[in-house]
């Protein structure tokens, strides 16, 4: 059932994912030289997915708390992303590249987005809170 439990833990994780995400691609963003990754990724793109991913996090939650699940969950889902990708990172380079404050970073990224996906999860197939949507007349 959507409440107040889960919503206060929604909250939680997305705080959680918010500083993650903001950390690392923050550490992305000032030492961009210092990051393996693909050609096609710029410093002000970093910046630029951040923005826009949060906003799915924002958006997410504000569906979640309306009882607009289905919604709510593709949003969160995007917003996963922005964890979940980090370890993206090491198929441009061998680990050894990395340095110790990267692997943290990265690693404590994907780990906050794995945990947003398992909250989702766990509403959608486990507790069914999306049975609980309000019926739309036309």
């Amino acid at each position: 059932m959507n409440n107040q439990k889960n919503r206060n833990l929604l909250l939680a994780l997305l705080i959680i994912n918010a500083i993650s995400t903001m950390l690392h691609y923050t550490d992305n963003f000032i030492f961009y030289d210092k990051y393996p990754q693909p050609s096609w990724i710029t410093s002000d793109s970093i910046y630029l997915a951040w923005l826009g991913l949060t906003m799915f996090g924002v958006v997410g939650y504000m569906l979640y708390v309306k009882g607009i699940f289905w919604a709510a969950y593709v949003c969160l889902g995007i917003y996963s992303i922005t964890g979940i990708s980090s370890p993206g990172h090491y198929l441009y380079s061998a680990q050894h590249v990395f340095s110790g404050k990267m692997h943290l970073l990265i690693w404590t990224d994907a780990i906050a987005g794995i945990s947003l996906l398992i909250f989702i999860l766990r509403s959608a197939l486990v507790l069914k809170e999306w049975r609980k949507e309000p019926k739309v007349s036309i």
